[in-house]
């Protein structure tokens, strides 16, 4: 359950993120974090779908991880988060450690390409992509495998850099058996359901 403590902790590490990304040039240096808003609708969608097993691409700081995390604790849920910069997962163990979710969620440093096609057919319920929008078109297959029937997948960005997406939605819009739309909630939340 989100208490109006959790929501205040999160609110402020938002906050600290944005005045960071501010204060940095260098894109690679920078938090990127998800809007608050944007956590709260992940955590929905987690926790109405009871999702067991949760994969993110694209760690950051953990921001967005501690509310997947959060939504996974409350059902015994478990997410496996990747990032390609050692020192970005160091931040989210820590911010992690912080909310008590050291127990509920994987850190991995790495290529995410990889963790993909380690995964097991259709034993994801809820994957979140934040990373480098170049390579999701190419991450499409293995998604499509590993994600179980009634699985969503939820991509940040897609308004705020649609043109980057373009490739991606395309893709995915041509996939038999797939139901996706477009949601004005942050920076635009492109969610794909596996409707087979």
């Amino acid at each position: 359950m989100l208490t109006s403590s959790i929501l205040q902790r999160l609110q402020q590490l938002w906050q600290e993120g944005e005045h960071f990304d501010a204060s940095h040039s260098e894109r690679r240096e920078k938090r990127l974090n998800i809007t608050p808003d944007t956590g709260k609708f992940l955590y929905q969608l987690s926790r109405s779908r009871r999702a067991r097993t949760v994969l993110e691409i694209g760690t950051s700081n953990g921001f967005s991880t501690v509310w997947l995390g959060l939504a996974a604790k409350a059902h015994k849920g478990r997410v496996l988060t990747v990032d390609s910069s050692a020192h970005k997962t160091a931040l989210a163990r820590a911010t992690l450690d912080a909310f008590g979710l050291h127990d509920v969620v994987s850190l991995r440093t790495g290529d995410a390409f990889s963790l993909l096609a380690d995964a097991n057919d259709e034993s994801v319920d809820l994957l979140f992509l934040d990373a480098d929008r170049a390579r999701y078109q190419g991450y499409w297959p293995e998604i499509t495998r590993i994600l179980a029937p009634g699985g969503l997948v939820v991509m940040d960005n897609a308004l705020s850099h649609a043109g980057e997406c373009a490739d991606f939605i395309a893709a995915v819009l041509a996939t038999h058996g797939y139901l996706a739309e477009t949601y004005p909630i942050g920076k635009g939340q492109f969610v794909i359901l596996k409707d087979l």
